[in-house]
């Protein structure tokens, strides 16, 4: 058997489009819908990692409670920014109606930042002043603060959205309900 057979089956001279730079899950992962202010979303994603990694950290508590919620706010918030990223990022998007992906892009990025804001407040309330808690606080509130920002930005886009009239949804509607041979 001479090299050549050996090699001949298992090399390509020129690989596919699936294969080189961009291969496996990075030719799926693209960056291009996180123009302008959804670049936030990778903020809140950041600092809520950070908050949460900080609060694992504490290793005693005088007062738990605040610890354990802001625990279970904080990684919440890291896993919803991380679900809403990945579905902006992959084809998944394509899949989905876009605007629901925005209306419910809105109201976790609300939700969360609220919460997480609450949840920043009641840990500053009952913690035992060590620098991991002070860390965790100050990146839980930063974060609270992006996603308030975030949601700000997507209620003015909201706004400046053209709203169809009354009369305009009645008449959609009207064909719409309208059998198509009458």
């Amino acid at each position: 058997m001479e090299n050549g057979e050996v090699y001949r089956a298992t090399t390509e001279a020129h690989p596919g489009p699936g294969r080189g730079a961009r291969s496996g899950l990075a030719a799926y992962f693209t960056l291009s819908r996180l123009s302008g202010f959804r670049r936030l979303k990778i903020l809140e994603l950041v600092l809520s990692l950070l908050a949460f990694i900080c609060e694992e950290v504490v290793s005693q508590c005088t007062l738990c409670g605040g610890l354990y919620f802001f625990e279970f706010v904080s990684c919440s918030a890291f896993l919803l920014s991380l679900l809403i990223l990945i579905v902006y990022c992959t084809p998944v998007y394509d899949r989905v109606d876009p605007a629901k992906v925005k209306s419910s892009d809105f109201y976790i990025t609300l939700g969360t930042g609220l919460v997480f804001f609450v949840a920043s407040i009641i840990f500053a309330l009952t913690h035992d002043n060590t620098i991991t808690e002070i860390a965790a606080i100050v990146f839980g509130m930063l974060a609270s603060l992006a996603y308030v920002a975030d949601f700000s930005f997507m209620l003015r886009e909201k706004c400046k959205e053209p709203q169809p009239r009354k009369g305009e949804a009645a008449v959609r509607r009207e064909y719409l309900t309208e059998p198509l041979n009458a």
